[in-house]
């Protein structure tokens, strides 16, 4: 949820974390701090609110070069977002920094124990209470890597922990625990952050470390143990994006810039996936055939965005399969005694890797024999290394908190995977298959196409900018992009925003429908869907109530034009593939309304990209 750095080598510290810090804010803008070693002391500053106040804090009040840093910025869980509050936090006896990323769930039992030996606290933080416990070790005489294992083998929770000591002015230590923690490989200069995009100016070489595992960082040497000091295994790889994906260029919202970028993510998501022949080839699916063919129940576990492009593959892998699939919300999943055996294939999308809830899903799952597949955007996250295979989306960084790219691809990669399971099993022929890669490979073309039609949305948000009540409708496919579209609205513009399938209407809905309230409408294709007359009925209904129609249909649909206050253009397409294109409208009118209210569209209130606790 939060971001943290960490910097050891022979630049400035300071401004290396801080420039770290503002390409990771989208995991959370509550407050920031930084705090460096110079001359055998800590020096800390930090401020509520964004990243912008902590450098008019230190503008004010330098702070002074060192070649040792820790970074974060924080999404608030325990204590208000405060000066006080903000991370790093230093130990009472000024010896260790630590900034922390997670919730310590025993923080209470810890903070009584400290206060009963003598200890004050500044904050009302539960990451206090580890910074206090790992000045204490370190100020009975251990070496703080030890001190940090001693230290982690007493919290309950997830966490990243990242510290440093004021005796030690060249060396940082950081743990993890269902939490992400990255190291970034430099010369002579080494990184360890939440996220790759912290350190991406320097070194696009990285390091992934394992469930329980910790990194002691000096310029020179990496070193990895577990907790309790045994080496363990460490994974390097590539970042294959640079810098400049992670940049605006040129868009005034990093969310409008990743709308944009949608056909080039949905592409890299396909490149490489199937033969001439159209024949799939998922390299990264590492699970026999002979198991696939054995799967008698599909259970996709997701959140938010997410969850929504899991209910798009469940119409689709049932569909192309005849395998029974459900859709659980990551939370409510293994809270609720889910039947599981070894025959269930777990399906889990998170754009992070990290998502907290999805995590302990299919840690639960897993328990259950079941077989888990990953869709992830995030090389090396917990999520993929935790499952059985993965399908990794390839969409580059996504910056903006609403998810546009990430939504498409894991779109995406779902339909690649209810298409390889359709060729192990026989479900389908392979001509059939060929035939769907074929216009699935064409749909980059056509997000393009939509994209440089979307002027018509800046008139719509300028006529609807002071509504403050929106329903969106959808049948079959048609029904999670009403969810995802009303989702848009709510986390970034804040309006109320509603999805439901049209066919419900009568059965409460409707009474939401008065004189102008706007209804937007996902027309499935006409002639080759059964479901076209009913919605067209749908939109008659909702429009002799008073309501604003804003209809999505496709190219030659003219039968709904006379009930369509606003009509939006799709390219034909078939039925399930639609959603790939009816959602960029969506998106987009979310951000101009968003826009033209005066909000911050890539940081919205109360929210974080990344999700990493319970």
């Amino acid at each position: 949820m939060c971001g943290i750095i960490g910097y050891v080598g022979p630049r400035v510290a300071r401004d290396v974390v801080v420039a770290g810090l503002k390409r990771m804010e989208y995991r959370g803008y509550d407050s920031a701090g930084v705090a460096v070693v110079s001359d055998g002391r800590i020096e800390v500053r930090k401020k509520a609110g964004k990243i912008a106040n902590l450098e008019a804090a230190l503008a004010q009040s330098p702070l002074p070069d060192s070649e040792i840093g820790i970074g974060h910025t924080r999404w608030a869980t325990h204590g208000g977002p405060t000066d006080a509050n903000a991370h790093p936090h230093v130990s009472q006896n000024g010896r260790v920094a630590l900034i922390h990323n997670g919730i310590i769930e025993n923080f209470a039992g810890l903070r009584a124990e400290l206060e009963a030996e003598g200890v004050g606290f500044r904050s009302d933080t539960d990451t206090e209470v580890a910074a206090q416990l790992l000045g204490r070790e370190v100020g009975r005489g251990l070496d703080l890597a030890e001190a940090m294992g001693a230290v982690c083998q007493r919290l309950e929770g997830a966490f990243t922990l990242v510290a440093l000591d004021a005796e030690q002015p060249h060396r940082l230590v950081a743990a993890r625990r269902n939490s992400p923690l990255v190291v970034g490989v430099g010369e002579g200069e080494n990184f360890v952050a939440s996220d790759v995009a912290a350190f991406i100016e320097f070194t696009r070489s990285a390091i992934e470390l394992g469930q329980d595992e910790m990194v002691d960082v000096t310029p020179e040497r990496i070193t990895v143990t577990d907790f309790w000091g045994r080496p363990a295994a460490s994974k390097p790889y590539e970042v294959t994006w640079d810098l400049s994906a992670a940049e605006k260029g040129g868009y005034d919202w990093f969310m409008r810039k990743e709308i944009f970028e949608q056909p080039t993510a949905v592409f890299e998501t396909l490149l490489g996936r199937y033969t001439a022949d159209g024949a799939l080839k998922l390299d990264e699916l590492h699970i026999p055939e002979a198991h696939l063919r054995g799967i008698d129940k599909i259970i996709i576990v997701a959140c938010g965005s997410a969850y929504y492009a899991g209910l798009v593959a469940k119409y689709a892998i049932e569909h192309w399969t005849r395998i029974a699939c459900e859709v659980e919300i990551a939370s409510e999943f293994r809270y609720r005694d889910p039947i599981i055996t070894g025959s269930t294939l777990v399906v889990t999308i998170s754009q992070s890797g990290e998502t907290a809830d999805t995590l302990m899903a299919i840690r639960h799952a897993r328990d259950q024999k079941a077989r888990i597949v990953a869709i992830c955007n995030t090389n090396g996250s917990t999520i993929p290394r935790e499952s059985d295979a993965v399908i990794y989306t390839h969409a580059g960084p996504e910056i903006g908190v609403a998810s546009t790219k990430g939504f498409e691809t894991q779109v995406a990669a779902c339909y690649l995977l209810g298409l390889y399971l359709a060729q192990v099993r026989g479900t389908m022929f392979g001509d059939e298959i060929a035939r769907v890669m074929q216009e699935l490979a064409e749909t980059p073309k056509l997000i393009q196409r939509v994209l440089d039609n979307l002027s018509p949305l800046e008139d719509l948000a300028g006529r609807l900018v002071g509504r403050d009540s929106f329903l969106f409708l959808g049948r079959h496919v048609g029904y999670p992009v009403a969810l995802e579209g009303a989702l848009k609205l709510k986390e970034i513009a804040y309006l109320h925003a509603e999805g439901f399938p049209a066919g419900e209407l009568k059965h409460g809905p409707i009474a939401l429908v008065d004189s102008g309230v706007p209804v937007f409408v996902i027309v499935p294709p006409q002639g080759r869907d059964q479901l076209h007359d009913k919605v067209v009925s749908n939109i008659q209904e909702v429009r002799a109530r008073g309501a604003f129609t804003v209809v999505l249909a496709e190219e030659g649909d003219d039968e709904v034009a006379p009930f369509a206050d606003v009509l939006l253009r799709l390219p034909q397409v078939s039925t399930i593939l639609q959603p790939l294109l009816a959602i960029v409208p969506l998106q987009y009118f979310a951000c101009e309304v968003a826009t033209r209210l005066g909000y911050d569209v890539d940081q919205p209130r109360n929210l974080a990209k990344s999700v990493t606790v319970e």
